[in-house]
């Protein structure tokens, strides 16, 4: 009698728990779920696929030999190797933090970027922030623009002695611009609004750590003042649902420190 008792009570007890983690699923939002997973997916790829040297240990480990072979003459031996390798890593980051969310965004969720802060309007609503942004940071570029480890750093296309900016440097710099665009989609766009129904404001702080985590390659400091910037982007964007004052600043910027840089070694 107690037995049975005991085994009616476990069934309505896992009938109960069944029952309420049908309702639960019910209210997942499959979207960010989605959004969250794609993010991790397009980080992992960016950060593997983006160093040349990872696709051609796996091709010589598949045993394509002859494609292996090509390719490391593209990025080693040719005479324009090291553009190659740059723009090998720009495209990198163009295609899994734009055209992949891009694909996701149109034909998964079906919805429009304009949705996700590649829209125009309302763009010019902070300018004001922007420009006093720029007039501070414009004064701490130039200033250590001076510094060893500056110039050593930038530009990351390195002009060969008597090297003309036409045409090598300036498809760098052209590919090297458009990768900002791509990298502010993904953060400020992609992430930041596709969120932010979920988490409303509080959808910055979550864009802001992969952000973050994604200049682990770069000077500590710069890597700190990053936490700073995608706060300040991440509130712009969320403001205007636009992310193209982010992409303004940032190539202003990149465009400053590589003259800069180019200046300080007499190459203009």
């Amino acid at each position: 009698m107690i037995t049975r008792l005991l085994s009616r009570t476990f069934i309505k007890s896992e009938v109960s728990s069944f029952r309420s983690f049908r309702k639960n699923l019910a209210k997942v939002d499959y979207k960010v779920i989605s959004i969250c997973v794609i993010v991790a997916l397009s980080v992992t790829c960016e950060r593997y696929f983006g160093d040349y040297r990872f696709l051609g240990l796996m091709l010589r480990d598949l045993e394509l030999l002859q494609l292996s072979q090509a390719y490391d003459a593209v990025m080693l031996t040719h005479v324009d190797a090291k553009l190659h390798r740059l723009l090998y890593w720009a495209v990198n980051v163009i295609f899994f933090f734009f055209v992949v969310p891009c694909v996701f965004i149109l034909f998964v969720l079906k919805e429009k970027l304009t949705d996700y802060g590649f829209g125009f309007s309302g763009a010019l609503k902070d300018y004001q922030l922007v420009i006093l942004m720029l007039a501070i940071m414009f004064p701490v570029v130039i200033y250590f623009s001076g510094k060893q480890g500056f110039l050593s750093a930038y530009p990351f296309y390195k002009l060969a002695e008597g090297e003309s900016l036409y045409p090598n440097f300036v498809i760098w710099e052209s590919f090297y611009l458009l990768q900002f665009v791509a990298l502010e989609f993904f953060f400020r766009g992609f992430i930041l609004h596709g969120t932010k129904e979920r988490f409303g404001f509080y959808a910055i702080f979550v864009m802001m750590i992969p952000y973050c985590m994604a200049h682990f390659d770069k000077p500590m400091m710069e890597t700190l003042a990053a936490i700073i910037a995608g706060i300040i982007l991440g509130i712009m964007s969320l403001r205007s649902k636009s992310i193209w004052m982010g992409v303004f600043m940032h190539c202003c910027v990149a465009l400053t420190m590589d003259l800069c840089a180019l200046y300080r070694k007499g190459m203009l």
